[in-house]
């Protein structure tokens, strides 16, 4: 997570217009029917197990919840990139595959970053903010990105350049002009957090009107869709990450980390409406 990396995602004034260099093809007509290809069964299988007597869970070395559905929709989504004739590699949880320290820069391909589950341990406790997260890089840049939560009934999308949507209705980040007037979701401050991380974060919140902890994946797409303000995660992994940013660009937010960059590679992630950006940061430092 050591890498530092300022151009994750491309310019947020949305120059390259959804098409990729040189090609007339934008990145929804690319990426668009195999993402969603793999996101309609990752649903399916998801909720085969959701809140059933079929669930079962087992832990990592990390202790971190993992169970069947997992695996079996990750190794699913990358049966889909190889059947779907579309040039791409594939990096998940679960499996691994590519360099997780560093964007692959090679413009000659792109790869899909999977999570399979994020919020397994909700999804375990019958809890349903859980979802199956994609992201598609291209020469270090996030260009395609999709969340989708079956047991919320809710996916987000969006392709750099194209607009992000909810369920297929665009949507927008909120209007808030100032953290004290807004309300921000972070990540929980527990013992996996060290004595400096856990002052900020708490930091952060009780800057805002309203504070909430909750996590991963679901608070941006609040912030994206402009129900919420602000939202922070803290030592995220790139596939925890890898579709929340473009998002939240693509509605008009800002997705960077801390310092000010536009990555997935630092395990923080902090996503605003933009209005109340530099004033949520500077309150992290």
């Amino acid at each position: 997570m050591a890498e530092r990396e300022e151009r994750v995602a491309a310019s947020s004034d949305g120059s390259s217009q959804g098409r990729q260099s040189g090609s007339m093809t934008s990145y929804s007509e690319r990426y668009g029917q195999v993402l969603e290809a793999i996101a309609n069964e990752a649903d399916a299988m998801a909720m085969e197990y959701f809140r059933t007597a079929a669930m079962r869970v087992t832990r990592k070395l990390d202790g971190t919840a993992l169970t069947v559905a997992d695996g079996a929709i990750e190794a699913m989504a990358r049966a889909k990139v190889a059947a779907s004739g579309v040039v791409l590699d594939v990096f998940g949880e679960e499996m691994g595959a590519g360099d997780s320290e560093a964007p692959l820069k090679s413009a000659s391909r792109a790869r899909l970053i999977i999570d399979p589950i994020d919020g397994t341990e909700e999804f375990s406790r019958g809890i349903p903010t859980f979802g199956t997260l994609l992201g598609v890089e291209n020469g270090g840049e996030i260009v395609a990105g999709m969340a989708s939560a079956p047991a919320l009934g809710a996916r987000w999308w969006a392709y750099r350049g194209e607009g992000a949507y909810r369920n297929g209705q665009k949507i927008q980040v909120s209007k808030t002009a100032r953290l004290d007037e807004a309300m921000v979701f972070t990540t929980g401050t527990g013992p996996s957090k060290g004595k400096e991380a856990r002052e900020k974060i708490r930091r952060l919140a009780d800057a805002a009107r309203n504070g909430r902890a909750i996590g991963g994946f679901w608070q941006h797409m609040l912030v994206a869709e402009g129900a919420i303000d602000a939202a922070l995660d803290w030592t995220s992994k790139p596939w925890d990450l890898a579709p929340l940013g473009i998002i939240v660009e693509e509605a008009g937010g800002r997705s960077t980390n801390v310092r000010g960059d536009r990555t997935i590679y630092t395990g923080d992630l902090l996503s605003t409406n933009g209005l109340i950006h530099d004033e949520a940061r500077a309150v992290l430092q």
